[in-house]
């Protein structure tokens, strides 16, 4: 995919704190239950930790016990980036920030109770939060 926002690595590196780096840029999993934004419940807008780009609203955020903020949908279908992943022995959804091609998290479709099945589990290092006005 062509991304609107395009950096070299080193300048990932110089923009980035090393864990965002790690998450962001290498597809690394922040460890469950340590996220910052894991029990955000203000109203706003879930943005891209590396390009803020707006992927989430808080509307959508819901509370799945797994430890990473999990959303149902994304702000729309455009925002974000669905990739096949099949690391560490088994098949995934990657999900991208679709304006820079940061790692966000994974796709599942077991999100039970919700408009569309789907939790979105993001990595909070992945996202910035700005609350509404």
């Amino acid at each position: 995919m062509d991304y609107e926002v395009k950096k070299s690595d080193a300048e990932w590196r110089e923009e980035l704190t090393p864990d965002q780096y790690a998450v962001l840029r290498g597809a690394a999993t922040e460890r469950a239950w340590t996220g910052e934004l894991l029990d955000e419940s203000r109203a706003g807008v879930y943005t891209c930790g590396a390009c803020n780009a707006e992927l989430f609203k808080s509307g959508t955020k819901f509370d799945s016990g797994c430890g990473w903020p999990s959303f149902y949908e994304s702000v729309n279908p455009e925002a974000v980036e669905l990739i096949e992943d099949n690391t560490l022995g088994m098949v995934r959804t990657e999900v991208r920030c679709a304006n820079c091609g940061s790692h966000l998290g994974h796709v599942f479709d077991d999100g039970f109770g919700t408009p569309t099945g789907d939790r979105y589990c993001m990595n909070s290092i992945s996202l910035n939060f700005k609350e509404a006005e």
